[in-house]
């Protein structure tokens, strides 16, 4: 059995239609190929064995042998990919940690390639021969599935990829070969790039080529006129923007420390808060943290202080993000899914106080009441109705319990879901009619004049 590089993929930098092309989900996990035959072996792009650390993926012997097959780890979460468990899941060493995390966030394998079959390469063969010999050489199973491509139509399938909160999309060419190891435009990434602006208040030391420059920019955000640190950008300048920029930076140093963070390393410089720089990014974590920053350019039109932890968490949400401690807390962070417009869901909250949260979907949030005595079913029927903080787009998948200590703390579960239609939405009055797999009927939300966060929910005949 041959061992293998991964090939690579170019960037594209927007969607297109072609009938020589074919189209799949590009999956924000750990690139993984796996070796099954007389022994067994899963392979990360830096040669790192992974099966110990996903040991349901064991699973593969009892679904195919004597292959090799190129694929994606993946862990989801609330209905969605979450890069952040499955990196925790490829970090733990300990076998007690490893067994715990399984049963808590199981992994997926998600099969896109085979390369080799019973001793044979494939690699020479083209993608749309290998998919073929893939589809009638292995079933799928719990934690092992085949990715199902499209053909033609990338413009469509990349539009329903962003709005389901996926990362992106691949382009492949139906008649290329695999090239181990290369990045080749026969096979392109479509990603959506979110952007921000952020300030610099420091940098790092730089190493090798850029031992005389910088290793990164050390990036922030004003929340209130207090500074946050959001991470570091590296990628992105040409050499004659590390000269340039170092000589900025050099004018403006400072001694005093603005962030004590962990993760910036040892030996970083500190500068006055003046340079304005623009930043693309994938999404915002959970801790904080722009992931996969890319330099973009210096803004001189835009003051440092107007660069607000708002560009990347929706403002509506602040009270929601200041209610919890993500740390600890499995609920998702958020603040850039694109949702549907008009989904809603109705979760079963067994906190302190068992209640229904009802979650309508405007403006980018769900708009959030919480119904001590569950919506009601009849009509004519009242039920006092709290509105309490907008929770995220995401929200709407979330399923799990909230731990001791944290705001909420309980179990959630999702009791009805779906769409609404909205009939009349005032400062004190909201009409609305559910679509969902429990309820589809006319409900009318009024607001209480004497209290602030005090609405009646009734069913409308």
């Amino acid at each position: 059995m041959n061992f293998y590089q991964p090939m690579l993929a170019r960037v594209a930098e927007k969607p297109f239609k072609d009938p020589d092309w074919l189209f799949e989900v590009k999956w924000d996990g750990i690139r993984a190929i796996a070796y099954i035959g007389e022994e067994f072996t899963i392979r990360s792009r830096n040669d790192k064995e992974l099966s110990q650390n996903f040991p349901e993926l064991y699973e593969l012997k009892d679904l195919v042998t004597n292959v090799v097959l190129d694929g994606e780890i993946i862990v989801m979460k609330g209905g969605t990919v979450d890069f952040q468990l499955v990196a925790q899941r490829n970090q733990v060493e300990n076998q007690r940690d490893i067994g715990y995390l399984r049963a808590k966030n199981p992994a997926t394998y998600i099969v896109f390639d085979i390369l080799e079959k019973d001793g044979q390469s494939l690699i020479d063969k083209p993608l749309s021969d290998r998919l073929t010999i893939l589809e009638e050489t292995m079933k799928p199973g719990k934690y092992v599935i085949r990715s199902q491509p499209v053909k033609e139509n990338g413009i469509e399938y990349y539009e329903a990829a962003i709005e389901k909160g996926l990362e992106g999309i691949m382009a492949k060419r139906s008649m290329s070969l695999y090239q181990p190891g290369v990045r080749s435009g026969d096979w392109l990434k479509i990603k959506e790039v979110k952007q921000c602006d952020c300030v610099v208040f420091g940098y790092t030391p730089g190493e090798g080529s850029r031992s005389g420059t910088f290793g990164s920019l050390l990036l922030g955000l004003y929340d209130n006129g207090n500074p946050i640190y959001v991470g570091r950008v590296g990628t992105g300048f040409s050499d004659e923007d590390l000269e340039r920029i170092k000589s900025t930076l050099f004018e403006l140093e400072v001694a005093e420390k603005w962030f004590d963070e962990p993760d910036i390393p040892e030996g970083s410089t500190w500068v006055k808060p003046r340079l304005v720089a623009k930043i693309g990014y994938q999404n915002f974590t959970r801790d904080g943290r722009l992931r996969a920053p890319r330099f973009q350019g210096f803004r001189n039109d835009k003051p440092p202080e107007l660069c607000s932890i708002n560009q990347v968490k929706a403002q509506s949400l602040d009270e929601y993000y200041r209610k919890r401690d993500f740390s600890s807390t499995d609920e998702p962070i958020g603040g850039y899914g694109k949702g549907v417009g008009n989904s809603f869901v109705i979760q079963k909250h067994d906190a302190r106080r068992l209640h229904f949260d009802l979650r309508l979907e405007r403006d980018g949030v769900l708009v959030s009441w919480a119904v001590p005595k569950g919506v009601p079913e009849e009509s004519g029927d009242r039920r006092l109705a709290i509105r309490t903080e907008d929770h995220p787009i995401e929200y709407g998948d979330f399923e799990g319990r909230i731990p001791e200590g944290q705001y909420g703390a309980g179990t959630v579960e999702i009791w009805d879901k779906g769409f609404y239609i909205p009939v009349r939405w005032e400062k004190d009055k909201v009409e609305f009619a559910l679509a969902g797999k429990r309820l589809k009927a006319r409900y009318e939300l009024v607001k209480l004049e004497k209290e602030d966060d005090e609405w009646l929910l009734f069913k409308k005949e």
